[in-house]
């Protein structure tokens, strides 16, 4: 047997490729953040009480979610099934249980609902970071991990403690030096990941 058979679809994704997306994210996200300031900064403050988007990425961060627990196969909805090992065998329940929980948690959650989703599309994001770069040889790989786990602590607090999402908001907003410095930090790993996906990872 192929050994790339027994491979999740993550483990497959090509590290040069993930790196260059990853790479043109952060530099088009934090420009887009320099341009647009104002913009940018009156969304950001209120997300927290945007309940329709909350409602649209709590969907697809379900979905994906759902897809994962779908049975191994060779159709386009078991194209993300992940083995569970021992909790295989609730496979079959969380299929049901996920599609009823976008509607309860939908209906039920009003208070920062749209960072408690992005917080849950955070999680999710990660791991096909994570699977790109695993046992990778260039050292600088690790940018991409960096991110990932970045992403991962902030996503749950944003679950668990979606006011520090607010609080952080605040925070970054108060002073426009401030802004402009994590914008330029953004900006400037962003071309560090393009910079090693385009000298180290051609292949990978």
């Amino acid at each position: 047997m192929d050994p790339s058979q027994s491979l999740h679809a993550y483990e497959k994704l090509p590290l040069f490729g993930t790196g260059i997306v990853l790479g043109l994210w952060l530099v088009g996200l934090h420009v887009l953040m320099l341009v647009k300031a104002e913009a940018v900064q009156g969304f950001l403050k209120k997300l927290p009480r945007n309940q329709q988007l909350g409602q649209i990425l709590l969907g697809i961060g379900m979905i994906w979610f759902w897809l994962l627990v779908q049975p191994t196969g060779k159709g386009l909805f078991n194209s993300l099934a992940m083995e569970l090992g021992d909790f295989d065998k609730l496979k079959p329940y969380l299929r049901i249980g996920v599609p009823v929980s976008i509607v309860l948690v939908a209906m039920a959650v009003k208070e920062f609902l749209a960072v408690r989703a992005l917080g849950l599309l955070g999680l999710m994001v990660a791991a096909p970071l994570l699977g790109a770069a695993y046992l990778e040889d260039p050292a600088s790989r690790i940018l991409i991990p960096i991110f990932a786990y970045v992403l991962i602590i902030k996503s749950l607090y944003w679950v668990g403690m979606p006011y520090i999402f607010r609080d952080s908001v605040a925070w970054a907003t108060a002073d426009q030096g401030r802004w402009r410095m994590l914008c330029f930090g953004g900006v400037g790993y962003g071309i560090a990941v393009l910079a090693c996906a385009l000298l180290f990872w051609k292949g990978l």
